[in-house]
């Protein structure tokens, strides 16, 4: 129980969180809270954990990413074990790391991005020719706990030609899987919308989307913002303006953005991004739409706002910047 509860899109009054046994998070009447031990009480707000979607987990450290505010990350390519390892740990009862959901190794052309990158580890990617190889590399993802497909369309290098590309969204639809395509350069757009990717794994900012693609995108897929890489705040980046126009635009259109950092791409803060989210809102994301794109409708993890929400846009960005992730079970509580 907290003096409100922000859920399901806007902040109330008079209703408390309830844990089920399976560690999913639902709101209910507050005079349906149990006393006693079985009931904890706080100041502030408490909303669904905060969901940073665009992580690499090898390059950051993620207990600081928890400690900054993180509940939950999406890990969108790495190396398989590596990863799973983290996830797992994640599970542990008590643990200082936030939730992991990964996407296993990128999914490229031979010698396509990343590569020929020195961040990018070796075994953190698997080239694709063939249908065939698309669907032993999506059967062998999922085997190894991956719930999301990550593949690379790079104009700068080799690039997965169309028939691949939808070999691997057909392979990955079929085990329930949705695909998130890092889409730069001229064409990777059109062709992660034509192929039925799900999701963006960023904003694009390479070029602005004509308004014909964009509002087919804006249909079929969802964007990660990932805006703050782009000059990581200094002012008047080019490639900055141009993908918040991009953004503006799709979510004027109709589309759905998520909020995710690429956090391991340069200085980025290491927790809540509060340059991440005024970005956010001047691409037209109000304070609840921001919040709406940092969380899950389904989240089995709980934040915390001490001093409690406030939804003004001039004050919401660093009022969400004090969030602390709650552990579910007070036994193991960890912040």
């Amino acid at each position: 129980m907290a003096e409100s509860v922000w859920w399901g899109g806007r902040l109330r009054k008079g209703v408390a969180l309830r844990v089920a046994p399976n560690g999913l998070v639902k709101p209910v009447p507050v005079e349906l809270a149990p006393g006693g031990e079985d009931t904890r009480r706080f100041a502030g707000t408490l909303l669904p954990g905060l969901v940073d979607v665009h992580v690499h987990s090898a390059l950051v450290d993620l207990g600081t990413v928890r400690a900054g505010g993180i509940a939950e990350v999406w890990d969108l390519g790495g190396v398989p074990e590596r990863v799973a390892e983290l996830a797992e740990q994640a599970r542990e009862a008590g643990s200082a790391l936030p939730r992991v959901r990964y996407a296993g190794p990128f999914l490229i052309a031979p010698g396509g991005y990343p590569s020929d990158r020195a961040w990018a580890p070796a075994g953190s990617w698997r080239e694709i020719v063939t249908a065939d190889d698309a669907g032993a590399a999506v059967a062998e993802a999922s085997a190894a706990g991956a719930t999301l497909i990550k593949v690379t369309a790079h104009a700068g290098g080799p690039q997965l030609g169309l028939p691949a590309l939808a070999a691997v969204v057909a392979a990955a639809h079929a085990s329930e899987l949705p695909v998130v395509v890092h889409a730069e350069g001229p064409g990777t757009v059109a062709a992660a919308c034509s192929a039925g990717a799900d999701m963006l794994a960023h904003t694009p900012w390479t070029e602005p989307i004509d308004d014909s693609l964009l509002q087919v995108c804006a249909q079929r897929m969802r964007w990660i913002s990932t805006l703050d890489i782009h000059g990581w705040g200094r002012p008047d980046d080019p490639d900055r303006e141009v993908a918040v126009d991009n953004l503006r635009r799709f979510i004027e259109a109709g589309g759905t953005v998520r909020y995710g950092t690429d956090l391991g791409n340069g200085p980025l803060p290491a927790g809540i991004n509060v340059r991440e989210i005024r970005l956010l809102q001047s691409a037209g994301l109000t304070p609840d739409g921001v919040l709406t794109a940092m969380t899950e409708s389904d989240s089995s993890t709980i934040s915390w706002l001490p001093g409690g929400l406030d939804l003004d846009p001039e004050r919401f960005a660093d009022t969400l910047a004090t969030a602390r992730v709650l552990d579910a079970d007070p036994r193991h509580q960890t912040m």
